[in-house]
């Protein structure tokens, strides 16, 4: 890792790049094209979105890459609530992976977060990209879905040590996570074309989103 790094809040003028890195960064990669850059597009106006949290990455003063959180909640048996965070997407520009920048701005947004009074935040992600980061399987913190079940590539992360308590909670994320994904096609067509097609990764995604543990 070589050259000036640099992390700090999105600008508005950062939109339109971040938008594109978040395009090139996932095009392909779990599907078939990608609706993350729509996401990152309409996530910025929602109620949810935080902007304390919404981070880039710059290199020799070039965004390379950011991250965005959202609040999110777990419910627990007796109906408490506690309000947690989400993060996604984040990205790095395909050129610059695999470098260590991934890592950094997440453990800096994890500083950030927990400046804030943050203390969880639970992630859908693939589990060999983030339990070096100290995320586990949800199944270990006793986090589950509404439907009971404990997704292999749902994980969580303690900010401060056991602030989940074993307690059973129940997951709910931003309804912003919902989106329309005719929209969201649509959205892409009206930028620069870029070919979709298959690649491996999409049937690992498939397996890993589908599995869950007993």
């Amino acid at each position: 890792m070589t050259g000036k790094v640099k992390i700090r809040n999105e600008r508005e003028t950062d939109h339109g790049i971040v938008e594109e890195i978040t395009r090139r960064a996932f095009y392909n990669l779990y599907v078939p094209g990608c609706s993350e850059h729509y996401l990152v597009h309409i996530m910025r106006s929602h109620p949810d979105f935080l902007p304390e949290l919404d981070l880039v990455i710059e290199l020799d003063n070039k965004v390379i890459g950011n991250i965005m959180y959202t609040k999110s909640r777990l419910v627990d048996e007796s109906g408490e609530e506690k309000g947690i965070l989400t993060f996604g997407p984040v990205c790095i520009a395909p050129e610059y992976q695999r470098m260590g920048y991934g890592k950094m701005l997440i453990q800096y947004s994890f500083d950030r977060a927990t400046a804030l009074g943050y203390d969880t935040i639970v992630i859908f992600g693939n589990p060999k990209n983030y339990v070096s980061l100290g995320f586990k399987s949800c199944r270990r913190y006793n986090v589950c879905l509404e439907n009971g079940i404990f997704p292999a590539a749902m994980l969580v992360k303690e900010l401060r040590p056991d602030v989940l308590d074993g307690r059973k909670w129940v997951y709910y994320d931003s309804p912003v996570m919902k989106i329309d994904e005719n929209e969201a096609e649509r959205y892409d067509d009206s930028l620069t074309k870029m070919e979709k097609k298959y690649q491996p990764s999409q049937e690992e995604f498939y397996i890993s989103s589908h599995s869950v543990i007993q």
